[in-house]
């Protein structure tokens, strides 16, 4: 019994000195992250506490000891995660780069967490517990029964706080699209503005009359207009067919099966063509036109001509003009299509 309280002696120490270190690391956002953190292992410790894996029925009323140790062990494995991510991964706590952001970094997390909290249990076991329990001993197959215990435990605490989260991540969700938005209607403004600056200096330049004096800013526009890449461009595909498109018109691309089908406005109407290409093809050959981006593995779109982004139910979709479309964004594709309209 000596032997015992000298061992939780010692752990206690250890456990004081830790804390004292993550005290530096504590403001207001780090004291939320520490209640998530502190309920998500109280979880995990009364699940133990129900079935009781690790022999812990062997240790009677100490076991209720063992339990408290795994507890804070639980919220130290997973403060020393959050570092992890902070500095090693690069890959911080917030709120403000948006929802796909939040679940990448969620995901990153419990890969890195899990076999941790896994590993330190399986020490934990191993020096502490092994006593009166050899099968407790440090071995592989006691290694995958803990991180099997800890993964479904982590699966499980993870449902209750995406449910418990909805509202918000709802709320943060609707703000980025609203963003979006009014990011995507004043770069079409100034695409727009600056299409039709070029377009009257192409005119007054083309005009035959004799030293004609251009202003700075119209030389500035000319000399924009005449490193842009063209509007009119004929896009081939692997055969001798041949799709004539002006950039402007061009709604969007989508890749069906070895063809590629084009949409694009002609005479006020929704015109589409059929090319034998892939997506990739299209995507290199519309690569240096900014506004064209490929929103997921089967389109391209062209964000002059989307009206709006919308969400529905948590997927990113782009409603297109003329044709009155929703195109789906893939959030592989989403990182891309916000690059572009900033």
């Amino acid at each position: 019994m000596t032997c015992f309280c000298d061992e939780l002696r010692d752990e206690w120490f250890a456990v004081t000195f830790f804390c004292h270190i993550f005290a530096a690391e504590m403001n207001k956002k780090t004291k939320e992250i520490l209640k998530v953190r502190a309920i998500s292992s109280a979880f995990v410790v009364l699940a133990l506490a129900i079935f009781k894996p690790f022999g812990l029925s062997a240790w009677a009323w100490e076991g209720y000891f063992h339990l408290l140790s795994f507890f804070v062990l639980g919220v130290m494995v997973c403060l020393l995660s959050d570092l992890i991510m902070k500095y090693v991964v690069r890959m911080p706590q917030t709120d403000t780069l948006g929802a796909d952001y939040i679940i990448r970094r969620n995901l990153w997390f419990q890969f890195i967490n899990t076999p941790l909290i896994a590993l330190m249990i399986c020490l934990y076991r191993h020096f502490l517990m092994s006593d009166k329990v050899e099968g407790n001993l440090l071995s592989w197959s006691n290694f995958l029964e803990t991180l099997f215990i800890i993964a479904f435990c982590s699966f499980a605490i993870g449902l209750y706080w995406r449910f418990k989260f909805r509202s918000q991540y709802l709320t943060m969700e609707l703000e980025e699209t609203r963003m979006m938005n009014e990011q995507l209607k004043k770069m079409q403004q100034e695409a727009d503005q600056l299409a039709k600056d070029a377009a009257e200096v192409k005119t007054k330049v083309d005009e035959p009359v004799k030293e004609q004096q251009l202003s700075a800013h119209e030389e500035g526009l000319h000399s924009i207009s005449s490193v842009q890449p063209s509007f009119h461009l004929i896009l081939s595909g692997s055969t001798s067919d041949t799709v004539a498109l002006y950039i402007p018109d061009l709604l969007y691309v989508e890749a069906v099966g070895n063809y590629v089908k084009i949409y694009q406005v002609k005479d006020g109407k929704v015109h589409s063509d059929m090319l034998r290409a892939t997506l990739k093809q299209m995507e290199d050959d519309l690569r240096s036109y900014s506004m064209i981006v490929r929103c997921h593995r089967a389109f391209l779109v062209n964000l002059q001509q989307v009206e709006q982004i919308v969400s529905k139910s948590g997927n990113m979709q782009l409603y297109i003009k003329h044709c009155h479309e929703y195109l789906p964004v893939s959030r592989t594709n989403s990182v891309q299509v916000k690059e572009a309209l900033r």
